[in-house]
């Protein structure tokens, strides 16, 4: 018999020691996370950050590349070898004459578009060796030829496509610049509001947790006095029903902790078997929020805006380019030069013959079946759309701005009252504590100002979490962060716009 409580007791001790090491381990493997941190990861691991930062890649490089074609551009076609042979008819001698042409050559062309007039300026030298022979003339031709001009073509009565062009490059990188940036501030709400989701659930299940070693504290107080005759048997089973209801709770919350958490790691982009908690400390601190200031800097910042500036800019580039159609226009194009051939190569420019060349060519329509007009009106009336667009946005911020504003007013009142009452709740549980282990009070009645300090608590910090979110929609709305005193604008953002 000694031998077997010897073994129950080693058995204990060696239970209690797995349970420690095991909490150990647990606590270590455990990794807590910072607000700042749950950031950093999300803008790295996001999907969402990463095809926007793509898209914004890829129309930095159009950019580049539309502007290096506005630079000089070198080019070389060359043919080593040309032959043919053909047959003509003479009808005065009424004979067939072959002709067997043979030849290499090659062209050399710098183009240099101007941006200013939307002009092409080239210079263009052609150079080549022929050996003909001729059976109508019975004669034999073998030299070199070259021939070198300088030329100028220009558009005129249209518009100028090549500042068109690189305009709407321009505005397609800044409106991707714009939309990474956009997207970054959601990932950043999204995380904030997962973030304080799960405090909030840590809280509850502190505040749960608290309520159960309350209601076992009771319950030992209940079994002292049922056994010392002191209470009936009754208190006993309600006392065991509040501490079996607590127990169900404290379960209850610590499963809406762990499908918080998941939730939480997916978002970041973490592995979903590593145990996280967050970290942080809610106080209150109140924050003077301007309101004129935030709506101005809403309406002047708001990185949507500017996205809609651009599809109106856009709209109005259709309506230029839908005016060119059937419009009258002209084209104008010099040209200055000079060719040469002789047999010897060094003698090719001894005679030397100029070759100036000057044209200019209308477009004049006639009659188009009203397709003009039609088209116009159309990108007149997309231009109309755009533009009420935005002043429904502009009106959108605006009320936004001012409904969280109310908001934040109405939520320092909610967070004021849920600290007296908390205060209020946690003195009236225990004078009712010292009633109830007097025997003035029964456990139902006990139960009932249990759960409302939890709901106090929990009230509390729910208004804190609220003041806190609410606070960074403003500065998502405004771009502006009133408890910093600085400006919103996402980094990224100023430094694209910056380089570009």
């Amino acid at each position: 018999m000694t031998k077997t409580k010897t073994q129950l007791k080693l058995m204990r001790i060696f239970v209690f020691v797995g349970v420690i090491l095991l909490s150990s381990f647990y606590a270590q493997a455990q990794k807590k996370i910072t607000l700042d941190e749950a950031l950093l990861i999300a803008f790295s691991n996001s999907p969402d950050i990463k095809k926007s930062k793509i898209n914004m890649e890829q129309n930095k490089e159009r950019l580049n590349a539309r502007l290096a074609s506005l630079r000089s551009q070198f080019s070389f076609d060359f043919m080593p070898i040309s032959y043919n042979k053909t047959e003509s008819y003479d009808e005065y001698f009424s004979k067939w004459n072959t002709s067997e042409n043979k030849g290499a050559g090659g062209t050399f062309t710098v183009l240099q578009p101007i941006k200013l007039t939307d002009g092409r300026l080239s210079l263009q030298n052609e150079f080549g060796y022929q050996d003909n022979y001729s059976e109508a003339s019975n004669s034999n031709y073998s030299g070199f030829n070259n021939s070198l001009y300088l030329q100028y073509d220009q558009p005129l009565f249209t518009y100028n496509k090549t500042k068109m062009d690189l305009t709407r490059n321009e505005l397609n990188l800044e409106n991707a610049t714009l939309s990474y940036s956009i997207e970054m501030l959601n990932i950043e709400r999204q995380v904030n509001e997962a973030f304080y989701s799960i405090y909030q659930k840590q809280m509850a299940l502190k505040i749960a947790e608290e309520e159960f070693e309350n209601q076992k504290v009771s319950k030992d107080i209940i079994i002292s006095k049922v056994e010392g005759g002191l209470s009936a048997k009754e208190e006993l089973y309600q006392a065991e029903l509040n501490f079996s209801t607590s127990q169900s709770n404290l379960d209850n919350k610590r499963v809406d902790l762990e499908n918080a958490k998941d939730q939480f790691k997916l978002l970041l982009g973490i592995s979903l078997y590593e145990d996280v908690a967050v970290s942080t400390d809610i106080k209150y601190i109140p924050v003077i929020v301007d309101l004129e200031k935030a709506i101005q800097n809403g309406l002047s910042q708001r990185l949507e805006l500017t996205q809609k500036q651009i599809d109106l800019n856009n709209a109005k580039f259709d309506l230029i380019q839908t005016s060119s159609i059937n419009e009258f226009k002209g084209n104008v194009s010099l040209s200055i030069g000079i060719m040469g051939n002789n047999e010897k190569l060094a003698d090719v420019y001894d005679k030397p013959t100029k070759s100036p060349r000057a044209g200019i060519t209308f477009s004049i329509p006639i009659f188009d079946w009203g397709e003009r007009k039609a088209q116009i009106r159309t990108a007149e009336l997309e231009i109309e759309s755009r533009e009420i667009d935005m002043n429904s946005l502009k009106n959108n911020i605006t009320i936004n701005i001012r409904k969280i504003y109310r908001n934040l007013k109405n939520q320092i009142q909610q967070i004021e009252i849920a600290e007296q009452n908390q205060k209020n709740a946690e003195r009236t549980y225990d004078i009712n504590l010292e009633r109830y282990k007097n025997g003035d009070l029964t456990s139902i009645d006990l139960e009932r100002f249990q759960n409302q300090l939890s709901e106090k608590k929990m009230t509390l910090a729910n208004s804190l979490i609220s003041y806190k979110l609410e606070l960074l929609n403003l500065k998502i709305q405004s771009l502006w962060d009133f408890e910093n005193n600085r400006s919103f604008v996402p980094q990224e953002l100023q430094d694209n716009l910056i380089k570009n």
